[in-house]
C-alpha cells in the first residue's frame, strides 16, 4: 500500500510540474534563438518617456555575425530619420537628411544595453543571476538588471517571450518602478540572409547634383533659371536654360535656454556669430559649473561630412545624440545643438541637453546665390 501511494504521489508531482519552466531554462532557450540567428532583421515602435513627454520612434535593426549593426531610428512626430551603423571601420551615427554623419572610437553596442538589438538583450538576461520570471498566459516576463553607463537612471528592465522564445516587448525601468523605455516588436526574421555588402557606410552618401553633366552644360544657356521654380527645373533638366544653384541659409528666430542649470550657474555672455549659413549663437556660462552652448539652423552639407568623436551614441528623447567625455551634439527640431563643459559630469550634461528638448524654435530660411 506503501509503494503504491508514493507511486501516486510521484505520478502527481510530475503532473504538476509539466509544462512548468525555470528562469535559467528560458533564459537559456532565448540566449540559443539569438545564437543561432547568423543575421536577423527586428522591425518594431520604441516610446522613450521623460517626464510629461512621450517620444516615439519607428525601429528596424539588422544584424550580421560578427559584430556587423544597423538600425534605423525614424522619430514619428518630425520623420527625423537616424541610422546607427557598425561595419568593419567603426560606428556611424548618419543624419541621412544632413548629410552627415559622426564617427565613434566606440565599443558600442558591446558596451551597454540596448532594449532593440536581441545580443545585448540575451546578455543582460545570462549574466544576471538574479533573474525574476512570471508566467503571463502564453507568455514569459523575465526581469532582470541593465547597464546603462550614461544614463543611471535606468535600473532594470521586463523582457516579454512568447512561447517560442521570441521577443515581443521590452520594458526599461528607473528604481520608482516608473516605465522610462518601451519597446514593441512588430517582426523577427531570424534569417535575414544579410551580408557585409548591406553595411556601407557608402550606402548613405547623397551624390554631389552639381557633377550632373546635364546642369553643367545647361549652365552654357543664355538664360537664368532659379532651380526652386518647379517648370524651370524641368527645362534645367533638359539643358535649355541656365540653372543658378540656391543656397539656403538660416538664422534662429529666438535664442534657446536651457530650463536647468547647475545650481551657482549663471548665463554670463552671449553672442552672435556670423557663418556661411547664417547665424551661429554661442552663450557662455559661469560659475560653479562652467560650460558653452553654441546653436546654429541645420542644413544639409554640399558634400557627406563625416566628424570624429571620442565617445558613444546615446538616445536623447527625441534624436541620437553623439556624446564625450565633457560634450555632446545633437540636432533636435532643425537646430544643431554643441554643449561642452569641463566642470560638468555626464549626468549634469544630459539634463541640460534632455531640458533644452523641452524648448522650440522657428527657423527663418534665407535665399540667396551660391
Amino acid at each position: 500500500m506503501k509503494k503504491f501511494w508514493c507511486l501516486g504521489l510521484a505520478i502527481l508531482l510530475l503532473t504538476c510540474g509539466c509544462g512548468k519552466k525555470a528562469a535559467s531554462d528560458v533564459v537559456k532557450e532565448f540566449v540559443n534563438t539569438v545564437n543561432d540567428s547568423k543575421s536577423y532583421v527586428l522591425k518594431g515602435t520604441m516610446e522613450i518617456y521623460s517626464d510629461e513627454d512621450t517620444f516615439s520612434y519607428s525601429v528596424e535593426a539588422n544584424y550580421l555575425k560578427d559584430n556587423f549593426y544597423k538600425v534605423f531610428l525614424v522619430n514619428q512626430t518630425n520623420n527625423h530619420e537616424q541610422v546607427i551603423l557598425r561595419n568593419q571601420d567603426g560606428v556611424y551615427v548618419i543624419t541621412p537628411s544632413l548629410n552627415k554623419s559622426f564617427k565613434f572610437q566606440s565599443e558600442w553596442p558591446d558596451n551597454s544595453s540596448q532594449s532593440y538589438l536581441l545580443k545585448a538583450i540575451a546578455n543582460d538576461l545570462s549574466e544576471d543571476a538574479s533573474i525574476k520570471m512570471e508566467k503571463v498566459e502564453d507568455s514569459y516576463v523575465v526581469e532582470s538588471k541593465v547597464n546603462y553607463p550614461n544614463n543611471a537612471e535606468l535600473v532594470y528592465q521586463k523582457v516579454t517571450l512568447d512561447a517560442d522564445y521570441k521577443l515581443q516587448k521590452v520594458e526599461v525601468f528607473n528604481e520608482n518602478d516608473v516605465l522610462k523605455i518601451k519597446v514593441n516588436v512588430h517582426s523577427i526574421d531570424l534569417k535575414a540572409g544579410l551580408s557585409e555588402d548591406d553595411f556601407r557606410l557608402e550606402d548613405f552618401v547623397k551624390e554631389d547634383s552639381s557633377s550632373n553633366p546635364t546642369t553643367e552644360q545647361s549652365k552654357n544657356s543664355n538664360q537664368d533659371c532659379q532651380s526652386n521654380d518647379a517648370s524651370c527645373q524641368d527645362r534645367c533638366e533638359n539643358g535649355k536654360e541656365n540653372c543658378s544653384k540656391e543656397k539656403t541659409t538660416g538664422i534662429l528666430e529666438d535664442i534657446i535656454y536651457p530650463l536647468y542649470i547647475p545650481s551657482n550657474t549663471y548665463l554670463s555672455g552671449k553672442d552672435k556669430v556670423d557663418t556661411d549659413n547664417g547665424e551661429r549663437i554661442i552663450l557662455t556660462f559661469g560659475g560653479d559649473k562652467s560650460f558653452v552652448l553654441v546653436e546654429e539652423a541645420a542644413f544639409a552639407s554640399d558634400e557627406f561630412e563625416i566628424i570624429p568623436v571620442y565617445g558613444d551614441p546615446l538616445m536623447l528623447n527625441d534624436t541620437v545624440a553623439a556624446l564625450s567625455e565633457n560634450s555632446l551634439y545633437w540636432t533636435s527640431n532643425q537646430v544643431s545643438y554643441y554643449l561642452a563643459g569641463n566642470d560638468l559630469s555626464q549626468e549634469e550634461i544630459l539634463n541640460i541637453a534632455k531640458n533644452m528638448n523641452n524648448s522650440t524654435s522657428v527657423v527663418n530660411e534665407v535665399n540667396g546665390e551660391k
